[in-house]
This record gives C-alpha cells, structure tokens and sequence, in this order.
C-alpha cells in the first residue's frame, strides 16, 4: 500500500491519497466533501505487522539454529505472549501546543511536519471515531473494561462497588485478559485504597537475594500482622466462601508491563487511571512483584501520578500501595 501525504499553500488543509490493491475490512474511516479525505485502514495496518513479525522470527529462528545442542537442550519454556494496551492518547501536538483531539469531526488534527503521532494510530484513535468495537466499556480511548462481581459474575456496567455476591469488586480488562482489583473506601477493609506495604518476597528465584522487610502493622491499619505485599496477596487468597475476592484463589502481585498497561496517558493531572472502572485509586507508588535486576534492595514500581516505572527500596519503612491481579503469563 503505497501512502502520499500532500499539503497545500492553506497549512489548515491536507489530503490523505490512500492507493490500494487489498481489501480493507477493518477499519476504515471517511469524511467526503470535508476539506480532507481521510482513510485509516486498520487491515492493512496489521499486514504490515505481521510481516514485521515474521521478519522477526525468522532472525530468532537463524540464532537459535546457530546455538549449540546442549544449548536448545537448557530451554526449557518461551515466553507467552499477551495484548497491550493503547496509550488513550487522542491529542496531538506540534512543538509548543496542543494542535487537536481526534473526532469524527477532526479524525486528523495534526500539524504539518508532526505526522503520524500516537493521537491518530491504535485502538484509542479508533474509539475516538467510533469504530471501534467493544465487549463492555471504558471512559479511557481505547479501553475495554467489564465489571467482575465477588462472585466471580460479569456484571453490567451500571453495576456498583460492594460487598454482596453480586456487588461489583474486580474490573477485567478485555484487550489484555486481566482481571484487576478494584479498591474501597474504607479503612478497616483489608483492600482499603490507602494501604501501604514494603516489598516482601522469599523466593530467591524472584528476590535477587534480598527479600525485602516485613514491615509492622501500622501502614494498613493492622489489618495484616505485617503489612508487606506477601502477606497481603496471601491474605486476599486465603479468603473463602462469599468472601473471596470475584471467586479466585490466584491472586497475584502484577509486572510493571502489566501496571504501565493501566496508565491513561491521555489526562493531564493524576492519577492516571480510568477512574470510571478503577474508583478509589489512591496515589502514587504501586509495588510489581518484579525485583530490580540491577540492585536488589530495589523492585519495581509504578508511579500512576505520572505514569513512570520506576525502581524503589524494598526497605522504605512507609510502604507502597497494592493492586493485585490475575490472569495472564
């Protein structure tokens, strides 16, 4: 597909010349008679990628090839693959401002000389123009989130946070498979939104040799006997009956790649989060399970304020907040 971007003397207006033999039966995009045509074909778009794909794997394929016997012998798993998210990024930007969000009645908004920005690209640009289609909701572009009741139930939307069977409790994410924790509002809860706990994890083959602190009881309100994010994922699977969290026992401390999927890059003041589907998220630091490959006495954490991974003592006495997840890997 052969694509031509043509400016004339006016900077306000452009025409998108779309050249094609394929069908496209994805996405697709027009405004006629409108001072530009513009055609965003989301098929071709995925062409592209997997060839980009296959190029890939077959370099894989040539390095593996050249490893020795014993070598292929040691592996002993591949890494699964999984879905990411859109940034829910719609506003484009030139050098200094903001040049327009994506609409149906702006679908292109970029200034000349910053094409081809994340504002107009993936799912969050498609949500944007209304193609883009959905299992549950979102108020995050490019977002598709369902409510999960403490029964484990998909719940509609309209649903409300509370403690019943049917109560809502978890959000599942659609385009990633994960289901999220969602926070209350109380603090003789065990999952009360501003809970704190240090990073505490014994296993060598997580800790990089330095399992973290304990911690007291003070920083979630005694409602652990050591607030720390093991003996809280413990605590939220041992539960049982109408009390376990959405009807799992699998709950688990989530990747940093997992938490940066959950920023809505697309706000201008934090937290950074679709609060529509994630209520009551208090900020900044948000624990992974993941230890810092680099210096031990750190793990990986996410700060929803600003959306930055980033690598944090283990030992900070405060503690960081927790979401815990399942799903996935």
């Amino acid at each position: 597909m052969i694509y031509q971007r043509t400016r004339p003397l006016n900077p306000t207006r452009a025409v998108l010349t779309v050249t094609t033999q394929r069908t496209c039966t994805g996405l697709t995009a027009q405004l006629l008679g409108s001072a530009f045509t513009y055609q965003c074909q989301l098929k071709e778009q995925r062409q592209r990628a997997n060839g980009l794909y296959k190029s890939l794997g077959a370099l894989a394929l040539a390095a593996i090839m050249s490893l020795p016997l014993t070598a292929l012998w040691s592996t002993t798993a591949l890494a699964q693959t999984q879905r990411l998210n859109d940034s829910a990024q719609i506003t484009c930007y030139n050098d200094s401002a903001g040049t327009g969000t994506v609409s149906t009645s702006t679908p292109d908004p970029e200034a000349a000389g910053f094409n081809e920005q994340d504002c107009t690209l993936g799912l969050a640009a498609a949500d944007a123009l209304g193609q883009m289609v959905k299992i549950g909701g979102s108020t995050a572009p490019g977002r598709d989130y369902t409510k999960i009741a403490n029964d484990g139930s998909v719940l509609p939307a309209s649903a409300s946070l509370g403690s019943g069977p049917g109560d809502w409790a978890c959000t599942r994410d659609n385009i990633t498979g994960l289901i999220w924790e969602v926070k209350v509002n109380n603090a003789a809860h065990l999952r009360h939104l501003g809970h704190r706990y240090t990073w505490y994890n014994t296993s060598t083959a997580v800790n990089g040799g330095n399992a973290g602190t304990l911690g007291t009881n003070a920083t979630c309100n005694g409602t652990l006997s050591n607030c720390n994010t093991t003996a809280y994922r413990n605590a939220i699977n041992a539960l049982v009956g109408p009390a376990r969290l959405c009807g799992a026992s699998d709950w688990r401390l989530p990747t940093s790649h997992e938490l940066s999927g959950l920023v809505h890059a697309g706000l201008s003041v934090g937290p950074l989060i679709d609060a529509t589907w994630f209520p009551n998220t208090a900020a900044p630091g948000y624990w992974s399970g993941e230890n810092n490959a680099g210096d031990a006495t750190r793990a990986w954490n996410l700060n929803i304020l600003a959306g930055v991974v980033s690598a944090f003592p283990k030992e900070f006495n405060e503690g960081l907040l927790v979401r815990l997840v399942r799903g996935g890997q």
